[in-house]
């Protein structure tokens, strides 16, 4: 698969490859995100790239010195006592200026705790000056901490901190060779990760890729969140508790608690975590405040992770006994409800990328609460404009089959019962799987308009 998107981290890194002055550059992100692949994409030939193994601190040092010594003739001819003398000395070996990548750094920190502070010393004492340092992690939480932590050793150093998140849906398309409307079912399942991608693509069906990688219990991705847990967090059992019981149904942080047994106090700090590395988020109806709101719900935003925390888990029992024809029956017949929920939060987040009918609108949240009329009612996407003079009401339909003018007709009479609508003009909007042959002038987005915006 070709090398999609990226440019703007690519142009930062070469930008600061460029100084005369040595730099520190700082990247990091989830597992299988494309850290080690956009990095390969600006290091040059005589350039030094190094993938870390989690081993004894001595045998680390003894490989970074064979790699070394592919550009730097007898450099693992020395024995090295500690990490400072093989810095020090490849500074002083250097003839010209190189980069050296070391990749999954946390490793080595693992197994030297007094890394950071030497690198710290290294680049205080400018005796790095031949090199520019690239570290890079996917262990999200270390390689954060190491950097932007006020009492880390490396706080202040870098130049560049490039958090390396999930390729944006629109890209897909090309890298599966696919309808919009098929994208946006494998992006239901693989998400954004380009490797799910690449793995997805060496499968002829997508029935086919989603049995063999993720059901079959010796698929490689069968356990895939296992291993990025372990990559993150000491408390990996509680963060799969988490999501599985969330993927189950319990949206509500007393649901959770309950479900789970401990008190609500105590969920905090773990839940806030996975916010942070990108795969639990919370969301509150449109114009309550996030922070006190006391309608929000929790979802997983990770759209691999809500697949398998949906699909997978409950069927753990039954795929280890082989029963993958089975379990992917019962998957295909909640398959549609799965992904268009799917559809609704790709069409939320294309809102604010760029203009409807040429007005900005900033970011969409779906709406639910008590109508004028007092009675339950939900809106999937409502965004107000930038100026604040317009408001963006949508209803998102995942079907091949409906009556278009039929659906704008409930939709406008939903807006019409919106307690805060009554001072905004506001713009109705369809987001429909297709147009089902409608020739009107309704403003209506399908697949290919959704995945364009989102690039």
């Amino acid at each position: 698969m070709e090398f999609l998107d990226r440019l703007k981290e690519k142009d930062r890194i070469t930008k600061a490859l460029k100084s005369q002055s040595a730099k520190l550059i700082i990247i990091y992100g989830r597992r299988r995100c494309g850290k080690s692949t956009l990095i390969k994409q600006v290091l040059k030939e005589d350039d030094i790239y190094f993938m870390a193994q989690l081993s004894d601190e001595a045998i680390q040092r003894r490989q970074l010195a064979i790699t070394i010594a592919e550009q730097i003739e007898g450099f693992d001819s020395v024995i090295y006592p500690d990490w400072e003398s093989l810095f020090n000395h490849f500074n002083k070996a250097l003839k010209r200026t190189v980069t050296l990548c070391i990749d999954e750094f946390p490793y080595l920190v693992k197994t030297s705790n007094a890394l950071p502070s030497i690198l710290q010393k290294i680049i205080d004492n400018d005796k790095n000056r031949k090199y520019h340092l690239i570290l890079c992690g996917s262990s999200q939480q270390m390689m954060q901490s190491m950097v932007l932590s006020s009492t880390e050793p490396l706080y202040g150093r870098a130049e560049e901190i490039i958090k390396i998140e999930p390729l944006k849906a629109g890209y897909i398309t090309k890298a599966l060779e696919c309808t919009p409307e098929d994208a946006i079912a494998e992006y239901s399942v693989w998400g954004g990760i380009p490797r799910y991608w690449e793995l997805r693509a060496e499968n002829k069906s997508f029935e086919n890729a989603i049995k063999y990688l993720i059901l079959d219990k010796s698929g490689i991705l069968h356990d895939e969140p296992y291993r990025l847990f372990l990559d993150e967090m000491r408390e990996s059992v509680q963060a799969i508790s988490l999501l599985s019981v969330v993927g189950l149904g319990s949206n509500r942080l007393s649901e959770i608690a309950s479900r789970l047994e401990k008190p609500a106090t105590q969920l905090n700090r773990p839940i806030n975590n996975l916010i942070q590395l990108g795969y639990l988020k919370r969301e509150v109806p449109f114009g309550e405040h996030s922070k006190n709101s006391k309608k929000s719900i929790y979802k997983i935003s990770d759209p691999f992770m809500n697949f398998y925390f949906n699909f997978v888990v409950p069927n753990l029992s039954r795929l280890e006994i082989g029963l993958t024809d089975v379990v992917y029956q019962n998957i295909e017949s909640r398959l549609n409800i799965y992904i268009s929920r799917e559809w609704e939060n790709l069409c939320r987040s294309s809102v604010p990328v760029l203009p409807i009918e040429g007005i900005h609108f900033d970011t969409a949240y779906r709406w639910w609460g008590n109508n004028s009329n007092g009675k339950q009612m939900e809106i999937d996407v409502v965004a107000e404009s930038i100026d604040k003079e317009y408001l963006l009401a949508g209803e998102c339909k995942w079907t091949d089959h409906g009556d278009v003018q039929q659906l704008m007709q409930q939709l406008k009479e939903k807006i019409s019962l919106l307690p805060f609508a009554k001072d905004k003009k506001v713009i109705p909007i369809l987001f429909l799987k297709n147009k089902f042959n409608h020739m009107g002038d309704t403003h209506i987005l399908t697949p290919a308009d959704v995945l364009n915006r989102l690039k």
